[in-house]
């Protein structure tokens, strides 16, 4: 016999920019799901974590660096962002209203409260391939985890993002010597190449390792401004 806890609970359903978006309990778990996609839940964050960390450290010692975080999701790598002091400027970009309003208003907040009331942090609703191709802020980091990765990507209009046009966008808004760390269930060389292609230096692949399967990435490159 099943538990009830072991049958997932939705707690919100909406419509969003790109198609239906769930929010679900499952156990002690919090997930969403996208389209029919599970993207992310509630029950570990070290990939996450390690975003923010590798990009701090490729910058180096450089003063209250500031870091543009592509996609809220369960707020992971807003809350490791914000526990450091070392970070200055933290603005986090969610196309999805539905995802911010279950951190600010809703299950998620448990999890994100203090991170979202940090003077440090902006939240903006806006779509992250659009953002970076038209704003005119730079900023020192860029830590991107809007997609499973480079290859496996939520929405077929996010591709563009990891091909040159689009890293061409995010190099545009990088101070010298910035970084961009991207997150992915999996690694990508052809991912890796297109960085080195578009310019970034210093390409390298950072492993997440899972109890099973393949190890969780985070691609990294250095613009050399």
């Amino acid at each position: 016999m099943t538990a009830w806890y072991d049958t997932p609970v939705v707690l919100d359903r909406r419509e969003g920019p790109c198609g239906e978006v769930v929010l679900r309990r499952h156990g002690a778990l919090l997930q969403i799901i996208a389209n029919g996609c599970f993207l992310m839940d509630t029950s570990d964050g070290r990939s996450e974590r390690l975003l923010v960390d590798a990009a701090l450290a490729a910058l180096g010692p450089r003063h209250e660096p500031s870091v543009l975080i592509g996609g809220l999701g369960v707020g992971f790598s807003l809350v490791h962002a914000a526990a450091n002091p070392r970070w200055g400027r933290i603005t986090v970009v969610e196309r999805e209203p539905a995802i911010i309003d279950w951190h600010r208003d809703g299950p998620l907040s448990e999890l994100t409260a203090r991170a979202l009331a940090d003077p440090r942090t902006e939240i903006v609703e806006a779509d992250l391939a659009a953002y970076v191709h038209e704003i005119s802020t730079s900023f020192d980091a860029l830590c991107l985890d809007i997609d499973n990765g480079p290859d496996w990507t939520v929405t077929e209009d996010n591709k563009e993002l990891y091909r040159p046009a689009g890293l061409a966008s995010c190099a545009r808004i990088l101070t010298p010597r910035g970084v961009l760390a991207v997150w992915s269930a999996k690694p990508s060389p052809d991912f890796e190449e297109t960085m080195r292609n578009a310019g970034f230096r210093h390409v390298r692949t950072e492993e997440v390792p899972l109890a099973r399967g393949v190890p969780d990435v985070v691609h990294l490159g250095v613009w050399p401004g």
